[in-house]
């Protein structure tokens, strides 16, 4: 009993010592802890994998393979460690030849993708900005029709992974967000995402999953980073900042649109089974002893162009493939202002800013303002997605 009250009247007598020491020792058991949850997971998403691999083949069957686009300067640098330690022993477990491509700089990705041979999936692993350049290359090839129909994992390692909440269940942990986005790869689960294809006057177009942002609001989000040292004010200062160098803060484009279209029926994901030889023969006799009437050809009605001026602060153009479950009042404002730009069923709207604009935000990635076209390219790319997601989506659908 006297060792006991001897601890207490030292820890009491160097309070100080004392306080630095539990706070030490409480940050390491939480920081020691952390890592041992991180470790189970990745035991979890090793072992369902693992289970995937087991799975028999026939022996024509060949192994699937997969090619993985690795931005490694993603997440500050940190997405080479992240994906080794996360998603690559998953892909291997599951019995995939994983072919590995990292990308060296910044736009690198758009030239691997004009030379990349036909896999059997294709995987980004990165960020927004690399996620932009690998479908940005796969449609410029020649062959984009038949290349699209690959499909695309992601696999979240960036600093912005805004189409991950429409593909993954989000979570605050990134290991169990990084294994299950790669394990919702192996379950084959794909969603039909359409993508926006920009177009300026002489550059080659650019195309983006998420869309175009201009305005007010955009340029303070660019400018967030250099208040760094001002801590949680640090938006509210930009904010402020912002509007003492210049108000009114309105932006003015000129827009031509045209008016919405119906969207192209669902096709089917698999060929319908030929049918048998003497429905085959019978349809032949009736088409020779009753020819059917040709029908006379359509007359393609000239498009029409809407046209009209904008001032306002924030400008958006946006896909249907990110959906939030809460929407901000600004982007309440710009849907109703210009519903026939934002809604999915819009094929072709053109802003047209005025000369020294400053900057778009494409999918998150800054590009010099200028006069672009934009058209909606309906279910064009198809993307792996977990379980979970899609019957919340068709849930709230």
């Amino acid at each position: 009993m006297a060792r006991v009250v001897k601890v207490f009247v030292t820890l009491r007598n160097h309070w100080k010592k004392s306080t630095v020491a539990a706070c030490a020792l409480s940050y390491g058991g939480h920081w020691l802890y952390g890592k041992h949850c991180d470790n189970l997971l990745r035991r979890d998403a090793c072992l369902a994998a693992r289970e995937f691999g087991r799975q028999q083949i026939s022996p024509q069957e060949q192994l699937k393979k997969a090619t993985v686009i690795l931005n490694p300067a993603a997440c500050r640098g940190k997405a080479n460690n992240l994906f080794e330690k996360n998603a690559a022993p998953i892909l291997h477990l599951a019995g995939m030849e994983v072919t590995l491509v990292k990308t060296d700089y910044e736009g690198q990705a758009k030239k691997l993708m004009e030379l990349m041979e036909q896999t059997d999936m294709l995987i980004v692993a990165g960020g927004d900005g690399t996620l932009q350049e690998v479908i940005t290359g796969l449609l410029r090839r020649a062959d984009h029709e038949s290349f699209s129909k690959t499909p695309i994992g992601f696999i979240p390692l960036g600093s912005h992974n805004s189409l991950s909440e429409s593909l993954h269940i989000l979570s605050d942990n990134q290991v169990k967000h990084i294994t299950s986005a790669t394990l919702s790869i192996l379950q084959g689960e794909t969603v039909p995402l359409d993508v926006l294809q920009i177009k300026g006057e002489k550059e080659q177009p650019v195309f983006a999953l998420i869309g175009l942002r201009w305005g007010a609001f955009r340029d303070v989000a660019s400018t967030i980073k250099k208040y760094w040292y001002l801590g949680p004010l640090k938006i509210k200062a930009a904010h402020w900042f912002s509007t003492l160098r210049e108000w009114p803060q309105v932006h003015e484009a000129s827009v031509s649109y045209i008016a919405p279209t119906l969207r192209p029926p669902d096709l089917p994901e698999q060929k319908p089974q030929r049918p048998n030889l003497m429905y085959r023969i019978a349809r032949r006799l009736k088409n020779y002893w009753y020819p059917p009437i040709p029908e006379s050809p359509k007359v393609e009605e000239p498009e029409r162009w809407d046209e009209r001026t904008l001032s306002t602060l924030e400008l958006s153009i946006q896909t249907q493939n990110k959906n939030p479950v809460q929407t901000s009042a600004t982007n309440l404002c710009v849907r109703y202002s210009f519903c026939s730009m934002t809604s999915p069923y819009c094929p072709v709207p053109f802003p047209l800013p005025q000369e020294g604009a400053g900057f778009y935000n494409i999918d998150n990635e800054e590009y010099e303002a200028m006069s672009v076209e934009v058209r909606l390219l309906p279910r064009k790319l198809r993307f792996f997605c977990s379980a979970e997601r899609r019957e919340q989506e068709e849930g709230q659908g």
